[in-house]
């Protein structure tokens, strides 16, 4: 099978991140928080993308940034999409009152703009790497909960999962045997934009000062620490957004080539 070239691209460039992010310690020419010359020196052989706004080296922090971006965006999708994709697909199954108020519930909570939603939980609650990825999931799961139960109500009334009702299969089986596989499509298309939008969420929770803490390194809380430079014509705040806006890219052209290879349902597995 012959890859379309803007999946080529797409696939080449989410792998780079990824293993940038996975061997961060081997890559990074210096340790994340050490001071190794001057501020905001010029790129060089020394220093590839110069240094940031007290010294360290900015493409350390660039690559031990991308591994805190993309480890707390890759969790937080998981845990958006199991959580949304479970309660959409029992709501969708179960339908009544059960759905009536899982439906409600989650009109409730998406009606609340979602960054005021975060700053709120977190200016209260302590800002650590497990608390940002429940309450970027939490908040997530919203979406995918709508358009996993749209997706099963669908599904729900094909004649295979009527005939998988008729042989005495529990709700368990038709959710993860005969809704799960025919729901893919549409979810994995969805999961690569939820992933970006991960990205940009914990990025700009950095950048507000409610996200990653310093002296840890993630892309917005790079842009926010140099962004005064900015005014002076340095470019280094513009860097993590390079990166972010590259991955973005990468990550959809990847998302849309599945799409189109797994466009058609399969119909129900026995």
């Amino acid at each position: 099978m012959r890859l379309p070239l803007a999946a080529m691209i797409g696939i080449f460039f989410t792998s780079l991140y990824f293993l940038m992010a996975i061997f961060a310690p081997l890559l990074a020419p210096y340790p994340m928080t050490e001071i190794v010359g001057g501020v905001w020196e010029p790129m060089s052989a020394k220093h590839w993308l110069g240094t940031d706004n007290i010294g360290r080296d900015l493409l350390s922090r660039m690559i031990y940034g991308g591994r805190t971006t993309i480890f707390i965006a890759t969790v937080a999708t998981i845990v958006s999409f199991t959580t949304g994709s479970i309660l959409g697909f029992t709501a969708a199954v179960i339908g009544g009152w059960v759905d009536q108020a899982m439906s409600r519930f989650v009109d409730l909570v998406m009606s609340i703009p979602t960054l005021i939603f975060a700053l709120v939980v977190l200016s209260v609650m302590p800002v650590t790497i497990p608390m940002l990825i429940m309450v970027m999931g939490f908040l997530d799961s919203t979406r995918v909960y709508r358009l996993a139960r749209a997706v099963a109500v669908d599904i729900n009334v094909m004649d295979f999962v009527e005939a998988a009702k008729l042989r005495g299969e529990g709700r368990i089986w038709i959710i993860f045997r005969e809704i799960l596989p025919n729901a893919l499509s549409p979810l994995v298309a969805e999961m690569g934009l939820r992933f970006i939008f991960m990205v940009l969420f914990v990025s700009t929770l950095s950048f507000l000062g409610l996200g990653v803490q310093p002296p840890q390194a993630d892309w917005g809380g790079i842009v926010k620490e140099n962004k005064d430079g900015i005014v002076y014509g340095i470019g280094a705040a513009l860097w993590p957004a390079v990166a972010i806006a590259t991955l973005a890219i990468s990550v959809n052209l990847v998302a849309d080539w599945v799409l189109n290879r797994t466009t058609s349902l399969k119909g129900g597995r026995g």
